[in-house]
């Protein structure tokens, strides 16, 4: 049987046989005086004159062994104790003995650091002047090559300048040889340029006096060509063909709003730029616009008021338009260098002799025909002129003269501007009566006060003029 089992059986019937006995009834021994020593003769003779052993004797017998197995382990228990708390101690003594050890090992790995790292520093410090001792060598080994090669340099130019310097005494000899020959000829020649100087001076005289009669005689020439010029009339073809050249276009862009809705207004034109040699503007009719002087009651206000100016490809907006003072049925509309210069083109000169010729040329529709036609003076009033149309000599298209029609001078100036069929107003000065500002959004300056002073202008002009 295993042996565990056995023990744990009889641990098992001990504790039943302790639990199931009554120790009061138990009877004293009946010799006190017996020893431990007789106790095991005589249950050996016991066993020797009974033979067998009872079951008592058996399970007293198995406690010991379980009792004696027990003492065993726990002594065996007890010395591994000791072992272990020995081995513990050891341990721990270990540990300590590890922990110094570890210390002095950090402590002179430290030391083994800062040792390093001074040296590496010292390594570097070395290297550096190594470096520098190098490279200090190699900038003297520099200059002594440089002394030695400009030594060479300075030895070869000693050798060529005595070479030059017993070439120039051969050349010196020369020259002083020459020298007595050419002062000889000097002195032969001097005479010869002092009459020669004489005889210039006098020439220079002479043409002097030939080049001052040949100027005076040049600007008689001029003046006389220029009188010639303005004398002749120019060819009304050539009049037309610089204008087209010239024009401008004129596209307005308004915007004013009703109790039916918004209105709008794209107005377009042909026109040309005019300078009093000051100032550029360009010109416009009333009709030309999106205002009508000569609708009743008050005029509106515009919300938006743009005109744009075109030529070629280049196009600007000006800041504003004005109403001349010489008739409010004309517009200058101001331009300034810049736009000028964008537009390019000349401009229009005003005419300085309006009635020089007594015939003009009529452009019609901004380019859509023109005319030679006869114009009278209207005593009447001042500042216009009367065209009859009857007289127009047709040269081009088919048109009669109409409002908004430039007319030039037979010189190619700007005469003025047909502010009715058969009247033209002279422009000789850009003086403004009443400005309007020009822009996407004018709300904040009403344009009906300005206009309605305009049409009380217009209405104020004589039946003749309109």
């Amino acid at each position: 049987m295993n042996r565990t089992l056995l023990l744990i059986l009889c641990d098992f019937l001990l504790l039943t046989l302790l639990a199931l006995t009554r120790w009061e009834d138990a009877k004293p021994a009946a010799a006190s005086g017996r020893t431990a020593a007789t106790a095991p003769a005589a249950a050996a003779t016991s066993a020797a004159g009974a033979g067998a052993a009872t079951p008592e004797q058996d399970m007293v017998a198995v406690m010991r062994l379980s009792l004696e197995d027990e003492q065993a382990r726990r002594d065996e228990i007890a010395r591994n104790l000791e072992r272990t708390e020995a081995e513990r101690l050891a341990a721990e003594r270990a540990k300590a003995e590890l922990s110094e050890n570890l210390a002095r090992t950090e402590k002179t790995a430290a030391e083994l650091d800062q040792n390093l790292s001074v040296t590496r520093a010292a390594a570097e410090a070395e290297r550096a002047r190594n470096a520098e001792l190098a490279r200090e060598l190699a900038a003297r080994e520099a200059e002594g090559k440089r002394r030695e090669a400009e030594l060479a340099r300075t030895a070869a130019a000693e050798a060529a300048a005595r070479a030059r310097a017993e070439e120039m005494a051969v050349k010196v000899g020369v020259a002083e040889r020459e020298k007595q020959i050419l002062q000889s000829q000097t002195e032969t020649l001097r005479a010869a340029v002092e009459a020669e100087r004489a005889e210039r001076q006098r020439v220079q005289e002479t043409t002097t006096q030939i080049a001052a009669a040949a100027g005076q005689i040049a600007e008689k020439t001029g003046e006389l060509a220029k009188e010639i010029r303005e004398s002749q009339p120019i060819n009304a073809n050539t009049l037309f063909e610089a204008f087209q050249r010239r024009r401008v276009a004129a596209r307005f862009e308004a915007t004013r709003s009703t109790f039916l809705g918004p209105v709008n207004k794209t107005p377009e034109t042909r026109t040309v730029l005019a300078s009093d040699g000051k100032d550029t503007v360009a010109l416009l009719h009333v009709d030309d616009t999106p205002f009508d002087l000569r609708a009743p009651g008050q005029q509106p206000d515009w919300d938006r008021l743009q005109l744009t100016l075109a030529r070629g490809g280049a196009a600007v907006r000006p800041a504003r338009l004005e109403f001349a003072s010489l008739d409010p049925r004309v517009i200058v509309v101001p331009v300034n260098a810049e736009q000028a210069k964008q537009l390019g083109g000349e401009p229009y000169l005003l005419a300085l002799e309006p009635f020089k010729f007594p015939e003009a040329v009529l452009i019609s529709a901004g380019g859509a025909g023109y005319g030679e036609l006869p114009f009278k003076l209207d005593p009447r009033n001042p500042g216009y002129v009367k065209v009859d149309n009857r007289l127009v000599r047709r040269l081009f298209g088919d048109f009669s003269p109409s409002r908004g029609d430039l007319v030039l001078s037979k010189t190619g100036e700007l005469l003025g501007i047909m502010v009715s069929n058969d009247t033209c107003a002279l422009i000789n000065n850009f003086l403004p009566s009443r400005t309007l500002p020009l822009g996407s959004d004018i709300k904040a300056t009403p344009t009906g006060p300005v206009l309605d002073a305009v049409q009380k202008r217009y209405f104020a002009l004589p039946q003749s003029l309109k």
